[in-house]
């Protein structure tokens, strides 16, 4: 159970990405409903990875939710923002993706 909160815990912290990135973008009022999703997003992203941590290791898990936000965060730049997309970007990518799996697997 305390993997999918850390897999979900990722997912917000992606969302906590993206809205800095919009937020970025806008001006006004706009922009302010944009921090305020940020900061949802870190609440529940920090809560879910400090209940994920109370049974799994620290290093582990830490490891793999910030690997879930730099790939989801690299990805949502590449479709959403428009960023390059380079062979060695989607390389480094592929192979942060297979440490993140290889850590799930030798972890208890």
């Amino acid at each position: 159970m305390n993997w999918i909160l850390l897999i979900i815990a990722g997912l917000f912290e992606v969302a906590f990405a993206f809205c800095l990135g919009k937020a970025k973008e806008t001006s006004g009022n706009e922009m302010y409903w944009w921090y305020s999703g940020f900061f949802v997003a870190l609440s529940i992203s920090m809560a879910l990875l400090v209940k994920a941590t109370q049974t799994l290791p620290i290093g582990t898990a830490y490891a793999v939710w910030t690997g879930i936000g730099a790939v989801g965060t690299a990805l949502i730049g590449i479709v959403v923002f428009k960023e390059p997309t380079t062979f060695l970007r989607l390389f480094f990518l592929t192979t942060l993706i297979i440490s993140i799996v290889g850590l799930k697997a030798v972890s208890n």
